[in-house]
């Protein structure tokens, strides 16, 4: 089994401005740099003959190059249920396409929809228990984030290890636009 998501890499210029954002609030586990990117579909654990056919079915997407900005901020969840903290995406048509290009993947690929509502996003820490009023002072202060247009010309499979410290992610192939 392997647990598996495409992605979009965010590039070392933006991901150094997004890292000068992650302060204050206790406790979160602010993401590192090589981990930051915009999630077009998460696969979850998956056999390695699925992964074969989902890299093969990825490998159909086609698209044009295009771009994306990253836009405001916001949180998962509310009270003592937030998980984390995040910098938006601004709409983007293109963006959302290429999300359904993937989801389509996966399911010619035998994997189940995804029935979760898209919202691209940046994780930038993931948070146990924050105190609530850290997060909406960290939201208020980040809420005019507004990054330069980043293009976009491939995406990624990444494999994700969990440990106790965090995620871990490792670019298993990647596909151009």
């Amino acid at each position: 089994m392997i647990r598996l998501f495409a992605a979009l890499a965010i590039p070392p210029e933006i991901g150094r401005g997004l890292q000068t954002r992650q302060t204050g609030i206790d406790g979160a586990r602010w993401r590192p740099l090589e981990a930051l990117h915009v999630t077009l579909r998460f696969f979850g654990e998956i056999r390695e003959d699925i992964a074969r056919d989902l890299d093969g079915e990825l490998m159909r997407v086609s698209g044009r190059p295009f771009e994306i900005s990253l836009e405001g901020a916001g949180s998962f969840a509310d009270g003592d249920e937030i998980n984390a903290v995040w910098a938006g995406v601004a709409e983007n048509a293109e963006l959302r396409r290429l999300a359904e290009a993937c989801e389509s993947a996966a399911r010619r690929a035998g994997l189940k929809p995804d029935k979760r509502n898209y919202k691209p996003h940046v994780t930038l820490a993931y948070l146990r228990r924050p105190d609530p009023a850290e997060v909406a002072a960290w939201i208020q202060s980040n809420n005019l984030l507004k990054s330069p247009p980043i293009t976009v010309d491939r995406f990624g499979l990444y494999s994700s290890v969990l440990t106790k410290d965090g995620s871990y992610y490792t670019l298993e192939a990647e596909y151009g636009l």
